[in-house]
């Protein structure tokens, strides 16, 4: 599971785009709890998943986001989009 969490990040950070925690749990087929979990650390390569409400990475400070984090307003929001973009 750890391999296909990094081959979303890769694409996220790749595309400088954020994605929701939801979108990206739905796409990998586990819980958004499970997600963060697997996360681990905070680190700005991580910061692009975000909470559907905020836009923003759940509990990361400034320094803790990627330094293009606000490069666009995109957002995937759809776990669909985000298979479709990976062929997961």
């Amino acid at each position: 599971m750890q391999e296909k969490v990094s081959v979303v990040l890769d694409y996220l950070n790749e595309v400088r785009t954020r994605c929701t925690y939801n979108a990206a749990a739905d796409a990998l087929g586990i819980t958004p709890q499970k997600l963060k979990k697997l996360l681990g650390e905070r680190k700005p390569e991580n910061s692009w998943l975000v909470n559907s409400g905020t836009e923003e990475p759940t509990g990361y400070t400034d320094e803790e986001k990627h330094s293009e984090f606000y490069r666009t307003t995109r957002i995937i929001k759809s776990a669909e989009v985000l298979t479709r973009n990976l062929d997961l």
